[in-house]
């Protein structure tokens, strides 16, 4: 199938150097390839958007990414560059690229002008947060649902564009259910847990009654959130704890979030995730480099549903969503 919009589609720079970070997702024998992927634009990743079927690709800055650099002044000096580097790739092919802009959360002002600057100067059709930021301190974590936020939440919603909310570790000092046992962490399970926590934190921190129009995108099917938010609701009812959300969990996923497909290549979760929110908040997406772009594609085209969910999925929620002409 051709036409394909992906919206979780990953870059790397030298310049600044930030995509040294994912080599430590990899093996010594594995880095300089996966390296080479993520540096790469034009070449091998536009010849297996072709092979693929995939029109459009959504540029976004690996994880953590800003997030990570807990000097406030370093992360608005970075951002900045780094959305002046994938504006660059863009513009030479504007027909087959887009982006989301990387944000310094760990200044909420300058995250705004950052935004601001990205989506009505550059063009950008959104923004991507790598999770929680690390701010003033390398054993830090502040996440999106802290007051210190609300204005940038009203930035998102009056710009009327959304934020993906990506993936990334918990930090080492936070991390105790996983000592001994590495291999949880990462994507294998550890990113959803961490993101899809995040995500439940903004919903019942009574962000989305305040800001009702923001839209945040959650990759993998949601994060684990479909499976479990019937259990979620169901148990808060018997026990609020006092939470400030006004409507059920599963009401703002319904409402506020929108699922990619990205590295969930699992025919049984698309159809959880289409009985949970509905085929128009599914967007296609591959996590290239960190998944194969062709086994994403082959395993969509494959699908056995309806055409008119598949061309939602496919592009035209990402259309919608995005205001891509």
């Amino acid at each position: 199938m051709t036409g394909k919009i992906a919206l979780e589609e990953h870059f790397g720079s030298t310049e600044p150097d930030i995509v040294e970070q994912s080599a430590t997702h990899f093996t010594a024998d594995a880095w300089p390839a996966q390296r080479a992927r993520l540096l790469d634009v034009h070449d091998q990743r536009l010849r297996m958007m072709d092979e693929g079927g995939i029109e459009l690709s959504v540029l976004s800055l690996l994880s953590p990414g800003i997030q990570a650099l807990w000097d406030p002044a370093v992360a608005v000096d970075w951002a900045h560059r780094l959305n002046d580097h994938a504006a660059d790739q863009v513009a030479r092919r504007p027909d087959r690229f887009a982006a989301f802009a990387a944000l310094p959360m760990q200044d909420p002002d300058a995250a705004i002008a950052e935004l601001r600057r990205c989506v009505l100067d550059l063009g950008f059709k959104g923004a991507l947060v790598n999770g929680f930021s690390q701010i003033g301190a390398e054993d830090t974590a502040v996440y999106l649902d802290d007051p210190r936020y609300r204005p940038f939440w009203s930035a998102v919603q009056d710009l009327d564009v959304p934020l993906y909310l990506h993936p990334r570790d918990s930090l080492p000092s936070r991390g105790e259910i996983y000592e001994g046992h590495p291999w949880l962490l990462g994507s294998a399970w550890g990113f959803s847990v961490e993101t899809g926590t995040h995500a439940l934190r903004l919903m019942g921190s009574g962000l989305f009654d305040e800001f009702p129009r923001a839209q945040v995108i959650l990759g993998h099917f949601g994060e684990l959130l479909p499976f479990n938010i019937w259990r979620t609701d169901h148990r808060l009812e018997v026990a609020p704890r006092g939470i400030p959300a006004l409507q059920p969990m599963a009401h703002y996923l319904r409402n506020n979030f929108h699922l990619t497909t990205s590295g969930n290549h699992r025919t049984p979760a698309l159809l959880n995730a289409l009985l949970e929110v509905g085929a128009d908040r599914l967007m296609f997406a591959t996590d290239y480099p960190f998944e194969a772009m062709r086994d994403a594609t082959e395993w969509f085209d494959g699908l056995e549903i309806n055409d008119a969910d598949r061309a939602k999925i496919s592009h035209e929620n990402a259309r919608r969503l995005l205001k891509l002409k």
